[in-house]
């Protein structure tokens, strides 16, 4: 499985927290860039970015997970970076379809939107997902095209 780096800002500590045991408990590395307490007000993009240059600086080979109030910041975010395809995961299908159909690498959630079980299960769902070519792969293809296109 991919190692994981994680972040969130301020409104979504708990469900970090949360997440990193879960991911701990089932042997997957994780690297968290914060924020470390609800008392932390960096802005949201600077999480996500520092969670998007780790998974660039990795070749693409390390998956990320970021939340914040909504997950909809985080996500916005999150694909403002080349290569990057986030997507916001508040139910078990649209977490397989981020991977599945998007060959996506960003997960993002809502603290303040869904519940922590859900979350669990999503998240259990979706690290254990990879991408496979097939019928979605000329999709993820002229994704990439319109990236290189605008991000010059």
């Amino acid at each position: 499985m991919h190692e994981i780096v994680i972040g969130c800002d301020e409104a979504a500590v708990n469900l970090k927290r949360i997440f990193i045991k879960l991911l701990q408990e089932m042997n997957i590395s994780v690297e968290d860039v914060g924020v470390r307490n609800d008392e932390d007000k960096t802005a949201y993009p600077l999480v996500a970015s520092a969670v998007c240059k780790k998974i660039i600086a990795s070749g693409y080979t390390k998956r990320g997970i970021l939340i914040c109030g909504t997950g909809i910041g985080m996500c916005i975010a999150a694909n403002k970076f080349r290569g990057i395809r986030a997507a916001v995961c508040h139910d078990i299908y649209s977490a397989q379809r981020s991977i599945l159909s998007n060959n996506g690498n960003i997960a993002c959630f809502g603290e303040r939107v869904i519940g922590t079980e859900l979350a669990k299960a999503i998240l259990r769902e979706w690290v254990k997902l990879e991408f496979k070519n097939g019928p979605s792969t000329p999709k993820v293809e002229e994704i990439v095209k319109v990236e290189w296109e605008n991000f010059k």
